[in-house]
């Protein structure tokens, strides 16, 4: 019988060999053979590592599968983060957050208020621009001189007399304030009053009170006076009815006026007790109208009507009156309604020219006359008049045309 083929193993390395020799990743170890009963020791761990090789790898227990890794970020097993353990399937899903309402529906409400918001703002300004401007009345009184630096307004209050107003023994119109307002190219401006009873020449007419000026040849004939007078052009007249000044001063809510002595005058109804007063409208034009019982006569008159009219200029621009759309229509229709310029004056240039008056009226303004000699001069044939000085008129008004004038200028003008 032949025998079973042999063929060489496939892996000579790892059978032990006929001398009892075992090979262990190509090296040759001599095993010993286990006597009866006894097992054949195994290579230890230590034996094997003592040269620096890789300690073999551990198995499971039998029956259980080995783990597989995991690959976490290229980080080591040991270092891996822990997984997290999944929800409990009977707890409830947590609830949504409560949401506000989304910003684009916020906005489509607010969009036509800030609209109608900006509309009302922009219409009403224009609305009383233009309602105002149609109440203007105007009247030729420019002389057409060669212009002058500078920026200077003629304004002449005047005073209508009828049976029902003031009963001063003056028939007819007359101009019974008039002030000479200059704003510089640089430097000062300022606000000259003009006594009515100035002793002046009229062109045409020769010499009389500056206020027969008005009288005899209107507007164009005082403006006419009052540039021989200042050497300066008129740019813009302005004619102020004094008898509508009650209704300014009630469209403000009243003014507060001050006066430092007693007054009880028949012939402007201007009952007054020393100090200071809130006044209505009928209180405030006898107090601008009063003249026999001030001291110094039409100085003084001119005086009280320069702080008439600084107080309604302050209230007109107070919160009570910017906030107040009632107000701001009665008092731009009550100024319109009072007030004449020629025909090249518009409101807007009122509001130009107004800006500066108040930085005038103020307390670091220069207001006042120029140098007065005799406040009784009787030239004969005219009554008593105001008589400026002859010598300093001219260096006078020199500097109100540069800006060089100053309060202290105006102040010792009085003799």
């Amino acid at each position: 019988m032949t025998g079973a083929p042999s063929y060489p193993p496939k892996n000579p390395a790892k059978r032990p060999s006929a001398t009892g020799a075992a090979v262990v990743r190509g090296r040759t170890q001599r095993m010993s053979t286990p006597s009866a009963g006894e097992s054949a020791p195994r290579p230890t761990a230590d034996r094997v590592s003592s040269r620096g090789d890789t300690p073999p790898p551990t198995f499971p227990p039998k029956g259980q599968a080995a783990p597989r890794p995991q690959r976490a970020l290229g980080l080591p097993i040991d270092e891996r983060p822990a997984t997290r353990p999944p929800a409990s399937p009977t707890a409830p899903p947590p609830a949504p957050p409560r949401q506000s309402a989304p910003p684009r529906r916020r906005r489509r409400r607010l969009g036509p208020l800030v609209l109608l918001l900006l509309v009302a703002l922009i219409a009403w300004p224009v609305f009383l621009y233009f309602y105002g401007d149609s109440k203007l009345s105007h009247v030729e009184a420019l002389s057409g001189a060669p212009d002058t630096p500078g920026r200077t307004v003629l304004f002449a209050g005047t005073d209508r007399r009828s049976e029902d107003g003031i009963n001063d023994g003056v028939e007819g119109q007359r101009s019974d304030s008039i002030m000479l307002v200059h704003i510089p190219e640089s430097g000062n401006p300022s606000l000259i009053s003009l006594p009515r009873d100035t002793y002046v020449s009229i062109p045409r007419y020769g010499n009389a009170k500056l206020n027969a000026a008005y009288s005899v040849g209107g507007p164009d004939l005082l403006v006419e006076t009052v540039e021989g007078l200042s050497g300066l052009t008129i740019d813009h007249y302005v004619e102020v009815g004094m008898d509508g000044i009650s209704s300014l001063v009630d469209a403000v809510g009243g003014v507060e006026l001050c006066l430092d002595y007693d007054v009880n005058d028949t012939m402007s109804g201007l009952v007054w007790e020393a100090g200071c007063h809130e006044a209505d409208g009928t209180t405030a034009l006898a107090f601008t109208r009063m003249r026999y019982s001030d001291p110094l006569g039409d100085i003084g008159r001119t005086a009280r009507q320069r702080q008439v009219i600084a107080t309604i200029m302050d209230e007109a621009v107070s919160p009570a009156t910017l906030i107040n759309p009632v107000r701001q229509y009665r008092l731009v229709g009550s100024t319109a309604s009072v007030l004449t310029t020629d025909p090249d004056t518009s409101l807007l240039d009122l509001g130009m020219i107004g800006w500066p008056m108040r930085t005038i009226m103020g307390p670091n303004g220069v207001v006042g006359t120029p140098p007065i000699v005799d406040v009784n001069y009787q030239p004969g044939g005219v009554g008593s008049t105001v008589l400026l000085d002859p010598q300093g008129t001219d260096e006078f008004f020199r500097k109100v045309a540069d800006g060089s004038i100053s309060q202290a200028d105006v102040e010792a003008m009085l003799p």
